[in-house]
């Protein structure tokens, strides 16, 4: 066991390792003597069954496959050597309060030493005499060069952790990759049966190896080649579970039946024409296409992807006002509670004209705008503190009373009946999490929408823009609108990259615009300060040192996540009526805040975002008629980053930014990993267009053939546990 005291995952005391053929999704928990301990272990790194653990692919290799003689061994690399043990010892260093074991090797040119630091262990287990494989790197000390701790096995084994490619795994504490490599070897001597969920047609098609040999080429490489080729096929697979989940989804939703909506031209030309500015090609075009979605009689399904500033809302608004005034009720819900603020008040403005009644309900506070016989809307708020006029809120919901609602994720609770919902839209929706959009589609074909036999029609927005091959792999079952055009007369932001040294002249700056009439965004990665990130300055602290150091004359507000959602809304309201000239603020900013008269953002450790959130970030600002600036702090020196910002200096076409960031960052940091939904292995290759049109034309195929998955019962058991992983994100 080459000193590997945790060993003990799969050795039954007769030495065999199973009497029965053993399935991948056979549970570890039932595994021959694996102590309670390592399966919670196990558990934490998301591994339940054998089919789990074999699929916890290694990150990374390290090469350990040359064999060499001790006199050729060089400092600084690393090396492979077999050697016999001459001498052996354990000394224990006080003044570094550690034991250090120590072998002496030999081979037939010469002689080294190797060195283990706290393992006295290793006296029971190694003994003169012995022949060991080593592997690590050669350093050099004051005894000449020797092996820092390197990894060993008796050279009579098979090799597992030396002598090879050497795979290195996400770990978790107490659970090691030598501890997994050898039960991972272990689990290849047994009798496993290798279900393979890929067609072998496909597989032969694609030159793709089969689920067993992939497995041992992705775990116990014999050279590069077969690693690259084993994690090629895993890509692809799940890359193909993803697109047959997504074909699916939209099969199904166009089995469903909504209402039609009749497109009325007349009232949708009248409203557009009232507007006090002209519409974009772009939201004609997007509007269009929603506008005829809705006279079908089998629900929408649509993505409105638009840049920052592109004009979403009023697209959301067109569609909103069709269906309301056929005489159906709307929803729209936000992520936030800010959000979804912003958007009554929006929607109540835009929709003035029209007799329609509007509310808010979320889990803090619900309002309603009612139209009267004047033209003018009265406002009511509802406390939540007052449950019996929440209660009739509720009430009005269901009883029709209320045209357009709009929330939090609060509208899809069972208290929340309507009596003829036909449109819901969801804004923002990636930031529920990517992995949730296939649940809350879910949810809303089961709302209580007041219409038997009928689901509402779904639109989703997001002003993040997406792009392509992200788009393709994500978003493949809904139907796609682009607004990729800026509205005119609108004047681009001045975005500067700001050194240490310019900081003042910032300030000065900053005075003169408030001066001027303006306000001003600060914006701060942090709420506060952390072990990781001690040199970000945390927003309490900086709307401190602003209000009493820098600008002690102006009136500061504060808002981040942690505050109370009062709190938030009061920062946030003082902000957006000029009663403060400057905003502190956390990423809470980064969608949902609309302030026209704000002019200026500085952006403090800006090398620490994405490109594409500071491009959010700067769509906050340039709302209004004035010039609008973007300073970018950093202190960072590295040209790596001052390179990556200048992509933001030098376009504010967000589609091209998002490209930029998917390209630098990867598609884990771009939408984050945790949210994404697939694992890694598939998140490194959404940026690969050829295997995911590729997935996506074998999947399509194989659907025709079987639509649901009868012939293929692997494939359709993999994507039913595709789904119970998303509604559990």
């Amino acid at each position: 066991m080459s000193g590997d005291k945790s060993n003990i995952f799969l050795s039954p005391p007769n030495g065999l390792y199973w009497v029965h053929m053993l399935l991948l999704d056979t549970p570890v928990k039932s595994l021959s003597r694996l102590m309670p301990k390592y399966v919670s272990l196990l558990e934490k790194l998301g591994i339940l069954t054998l089919g789990d653990m074999l699929r916890h692919i290694p990150f990374r290799y390290e090469d350990y496959s040359q064999i060499s003689t001790i006199d050729s061994v060089t400092i600084g690399e690393v090396s492979t050597i077999i050697g016999e043990i001459v001498k052996l010892k354990t000394i224990r260093a006080w003044k570094k309060k550690m034991f250090i074991t120590e072998a002496f090797l030999e081979d037939e040119s010469g002689s080294i030493r190797a060195t283990w630091f706290n393992q006295p262990f290793l006296m029971n287990t190694l003994a003169e005499g012995k022949e060991i494989r080593v592997s690590g790197k050669i350093s050099s000390g004051k005894s000449g060069i020797y092996f820092s701790n390197p990894a060993w096995e008796f050279s009579r084994r098979e090799p597992t952790n030396t002598g090879r490619l050497v795979p290195v795994y996400p770990e978790t504490d107490g659970l090691s990759s030598k501890w997994l490599r050898w039960q991972l070897q272990n689990i290849f001597q047994a009798d496993v049966r290798f279900d393979d969920p890929l067609p072998e047609t496909i597989l032969q098609k694609l030159k793709l190896p089969p689920l067993e040999k992939a497995l041992r080429f992705i775990h116990f490489p014999e050279t590069e080649n077969q690693y690259l080729l084993a994690r090629k096929r895993f890509a692809f697979e799940e890359m193909f579970l993803l697109q047959l989940r997504s074909i699916q989804m939209k099969s199904r939703w166009q089995q469903e039946h909504s209402v039609s909506i009749h497109f009325d031209e007349s009232l949708i030309k009248q409203f557009t024409i009232a507007l006090p500015f002209t519409l974009t090609n772009a939201q004609r075009k997007a509007a269009f296409q929603i506008l005829k979605d809705l006279e079908k009689n089998h629900p929408m399904n649509r993505l409105l992807n638009g840049d920052v500033g592109s004009g979403k809302t009023i697209v959301a608004a067109i569609a909103s006002l069709q269906a309301a005034a056929a005489g159906f009720q709307v929803a729209i819900m936000a992520p936030t509670e800010v959000l979804a603020r912003q958007h009554f008040l929006t929607f109540s403005e835009l929709l003035k004209n029209h007799a329609l009644t509007i509310a808010l309900l979320t889990n803090a506070y619900q309002e309603k705008n009612e139209p009267q016989t004047t033209g003018h809307k009265s406002q009511t708020i509802i406390k939540e503190t007052k449950s019996a006029q929440k209660t009739n809120l509720l009430t009005d919901i269901s009883s029709g009373e209320i045209n357009l609602v709009i929330g939090t994720h609060a509208l899809i609770q069972k208290s929340v009946k309507f009596k003829n919902l036909a449109l819901i839209i969801v804004d923002e929706q990636h930031r529920f999490g990517v992995t949730q959009r296939a649940y809350l589609q879910q949810e809303i074909t089961s709302i209580n929408d007041g219409l038997p036999g009928k689901i509402p029609h779904f639109l989703t927005m997001t002003a993040t823009p997406i792009p392509r091959t992200l788009s393709l792999a994500y978003f493949g079952n809904l139907d796609l609108s682009l607004l990729d055009e800026m509205p005119k007369n609108r004047k681009p932001i001045i975005t500067e990259i700001i050194s240490p040294g310019r900081r003042e002249k910032i300030y000065d700056f900053i005075r003169q615009e408030i001066h001027a009439g303006r306000q001003v965004f600060v914006i701060l990665p942090l709420v506060e300060e952390s072990k990781v990130l001690t040199e970000v300055k945390a927003a309490t602290r900086e709307f401190e040192r602003l209000s009493k150091t820098i600008f002690p004359n102006l009136n500061i507000g504060l808002v981040h996540g942690k505050l109370k959602s009062t709190e938030k809304e009061k920062a946030m309201w003082d902000f957006a009526n000029q009663k403060t000239d400057i905003l502190v603020a956390t990423a809470v900013v980064e969608v949902g805040i609309d302030i026209p008269n704000a002019s200026v953002m500085i952006i403090e450790d800006a090398d620490r975002f994405g490109l594409s959130q500071l491009h959010q970030f700067r769509g906050r600002i340039g709302r209004g008629q004035h010039q609008s600036y973007c300073f970018l702090f950093t202190s960072a020196s590295g040209s790596a980053s001052t390179a990556r910002l200048k992509a933001l200096v030098e376009s504010e076409n967000g589609f091209k930014i998002a490209e930029k960031d998917l390209e630098l960052r990867g598609p884990g940091e771009f939408f984050g990993t945790r949210q994404s939904g697939l694992p890694d292995i598939a998140m490194e290759n959404l940026t690969n267009v050829k295997l995911i049109t590729l997935a996506h034309e074998e999947a399509q195929q194989l659907l025709s053939r079987d639509p649901r998955l009868k012939k293929h019962p692997l494939l359709a058991k993999r994507i039913r546990t595709l789904e119970i992983n998303v509604h559990q994100e």
